[in-house]
């Protein structure tokens, strides 16, 4: 971590090696790589530093997007001092600190810009006492968070900030750093074409990363160029990012939900193999996946819940990793099963309408009643027991008296359920006739 107190430039090493992120580390917001949505010529960043009106910022975005560079170089560009904390490793008092000396900066006529990696690990008193601060001006905020502003941060300091989404580096920006790398390093890498783009891809996004990666492959004693195979076999691949509490999570889980609803089975089984490949459990995958046979496909296959089911008992017996084709299969026939969401939406109709009526009772004619004094109060009376009727079907109105009879279940003409809405309309034509 940075000194509490920040420097307006970091020092230079004077001796030993210093790390290739390191020494390609931007000089000004024109040599970033990427980040075009920021810092291209209608990005907001830029419209702020023409304007001369920086606000206070938190950066939203994976690891090794450039948050930390792009801050140092904001500070460098508006002549404000730059000072670097972590959360992780600042305390209340290290914070006390910190808005003592901005403060004392401000009366010598310099202001401060705080960047805070890792924003969201404070708390919420801890983020609350930023805020005077950043009313009076004793320090400009850039916050710099991988996780959901939205989800970790007071609503406070979010309306005092603009938050600025950063994304993974595409692999086009990944060769224009890895070229940069060599620039620097006064000569190739030595891989051929394949290996060179499996080398971006080992790099996820993560600018950091591709360059620990370069630095690793340029130490290697080589003849000739390495192919893929090779390369794999001396380097790992990174991890890919997916954080089974975080926004990583949700956001696959909802591709994969989105995937199945629209019926693409192949998409619906890789964002299962990602979550799957990132360390989710199986058993939430099979909890899920059956929710969705609820909810997005219903009674248009009634058949679908019950494959889920088995996949997650399959799993339940199988375990890892053999159980777990048994929940592709559950999600491969969801994605191609009809769908209709009219059981669901007719059970959130009956909800609401349930509220809106409170507690009015049942007609007299449907409750039973097991005492002289309820027979005298009526219950039971005019009862039509449908097994006596007529095509097996009263015709009855078994909703409160007071409400007039909703319509909530419309099924689709999909599936199963095209012969449920057969019924539906055969019994409606049946209760007009009686009503007759």
């Amino acid at each position: 971590m940075a000194d509490l107190f920040g420097s307006q430039t970091p020092a230079e090493p004077t001796a030993g090696h210093r790390p290739l992120a390191d020494r390609l580390r931007p000089r000004s917001l024109g040599e970033v790589i990427g980040q075009d949505q920021v810092l291209g010529p209608d990005g907001p960043l830029t419209a702020m530093l023409t304007s001369g009106a920086l606000s206070s910022l938190i950066f939203w975005g994976p690891p090794g997007v450039g948050k930390t560079t792009i801050a140092r170089l904001l500070a460098h560009e508006t002549d404000l001092h730059f000072v670097q904390i972590s959360a992780i490793f600042t305390g209340v008092p290290d914070l006390k600190k910190v808005f003592e000396a901005a403060r004392i900066r401000r009366q010598n006529g310099q202001g401060t810009l705080l960047f805070v990696d890792e924003i969201h690990r404070f708390n919420k008193a801890q983020q609350d006492g930023f805020l005077p601060h950043m009313e009076d001006g004793t320090i400009l905020l850039v916050g710099a968070t991988t996780e959901n502003p939205s989800f970790e941060l007071n609503a406070a300091v979010l309306s005092r900030s603009q938050v600025l989404v950063l994304e993974r580096l595409p692999l086009r920006d990944l060769e224009r750093l890895a070229q940069r790398a060599e620039q620097e390093m006064q000569r190739p890498l030595p891989l051929d074409g394949p290996a060179r783009e499996a080398l971006l891809q080992m790099a996820d996004g993560d600018g950091r990363a591709l360059l620990n990666l370069i630095e690793q492959v340029s130490a290697w004693t080589v003849e000739g160029k390495l192919d893929t195979a090779t390369l794999s076999k001396r380097l790992m691949r990174r991890a890919a990012q997916y954080d089974k509490g975080g926004d990583a999570h949700f956001n696959l889980i909802s591709a994969l939900h989105k995937s199945v609803r629209g019926s693409d089975p192949d998409a619906a089984l890789y964002w299962f193999a990602r979550m799957l490949e990132g360390g989710e459990d199986p058993r939430y995958l099979a909890r899920r996946i059956t929710r969705m046979a609820v909810e997005d496909i219903g009674l248009a296959d009634p058949q679908a819940q019950a494959v889920c089911l088995q996949g997650w008992e399959t799993y339940e017996r199988l375990g890892s990793p053999e159980g777990e084709l048994a929940l592709a299969q559950a999600v491969t026939y969801l994605a191609l099963a009809p769908k209709s969401n009219a059981a669901y939406a007719a059970y959130k109709a009956a909800r609401r309408e349930a509220r809106r009526t409170g507690s009015e009772p049942p007609p007299k004619h449907i409750l039973n009643a097991p005492t002289s004094m309820m027979k005298d109060q009526g219950y039971g009376a005019g009862y039509a027991y449908d097994h006596d009727a007529e095509d097996g079907f009263s015709g009855q109105d078994y909703f409160p008296e007071a409400i007039k009879r909703p319509v909530l279940y419309v099924p689709v003409e999909r599936g199963f359920e095209r012969e449920l809405k057969k019924r539906l309309d055969y019994f409606v034509k049946l209760r007009a006739k009686r009503g007759e």
